[in-house]
């Protein structure tokens, strides 16, 4: 079940079962803007938490549900300039990876380079000063830089594309209804978290408690985001039988 941020009717939001978790009045984090403030950067934290096991996972391309923009980007390619430096998306969201680039010919088709390191036997094309123009074949990667070979010789208006991945969307105080854009079965953990921090660190008696129930909670995590690639067809072999 998808948990919103806060829903002070139901009393069922990220804020309100926190609120239950760790023994507080009704009220109490959503009516102190301190401890509102304190309690939504350790949800943000533990859903980075989320997002770093689903990466982790690889089941599918994971992105967070909450993003307006799909997970790649286009920037213009221009003619003699190796170097395209990339940090955050179109969203001002920062990147996490970059794992498959490609770029278009003057034409506007475009096609998948292969990734190289320019520090690898055999790329002297990279870094000898010739500086080989055409339509680029191949790309680096090396800090948020991309690096084309050869350097284009034309430009293109978003003949570069980047798929990526990167990181959530995030909750803020004003918040109400929003809900988290990870896995809706995997929410739990963004309560929990916060909830066993807080009572390991003030000595309550449900610390332990918390702490298994996080651990299943992230045991599903694994368990969903490992086997998300639902466009794969499960095959069930069996092995022959003998007759003796």
């Amino acid at each position: 079940m998808s948990i919103a941020y806060s829903d002070v009717t139901n009393k069922d939001g990220l804020l309100q079962q926190i609120e239950q978790c760790c023994g507080f009045e009704d009220g109490m984090i959503t009516g102190n803007a301190t401890l509102k403030a304190q309690f939504t950067g350790k949800i943000n934290v533990a859903q980075d938490e989320v997002m770093a096991e689903a990466l982790k996972a690889g089941g599918w391309n994971v992105d967070d549900f909450n993003h307006t923009h799909d997970p790649f980007i286009t920037t213009n390619l221009v003619s003699g300039q190796r170097d395209y430096h990339f940090t955050t998306d179109e969203e001002g969201s920062l990147i996490l990876d970059i794992y498959k680039v490609m770029v278009a010919n003057s034409s506007g088709i475009f096609s998948e380079l292969d990734p190289v390191d320019q520090q690898g036997e055999g790329q002297d094309a990279m870094w000898d000063g010739l500086n080989s123009t055409g339509i680029p074949a191949v790309y680096d990667k090396t800090g948020n830089g991309i690096f084309l070979d050869p350097i284009p010789n034309y430009n293109r208006t978003d003949g570069l594309k980047l798929f990526i991945n990167r990181e959530s969307t995030y909750f803020a105080t004003t918040d109400t209804t929003k809900t988290s854009g990870i896995d809706g079965l995997c929410h739990d953990y963004l309560y929990l978290k916060p909830s066993y921090e807080y009572a390991r660190d003030k000595g309550l008696q449900n610390a332990e408690r918390l702490f298994r129930d996080l651990q299943v909670s992230m045991k599903k995590i694994k368990g969903r985001y490992g086997g998300r690639a639902r466009d794969e067809r499960n095959i069930i072999s069996m092995a022959p039988i003998r007759f003796m």
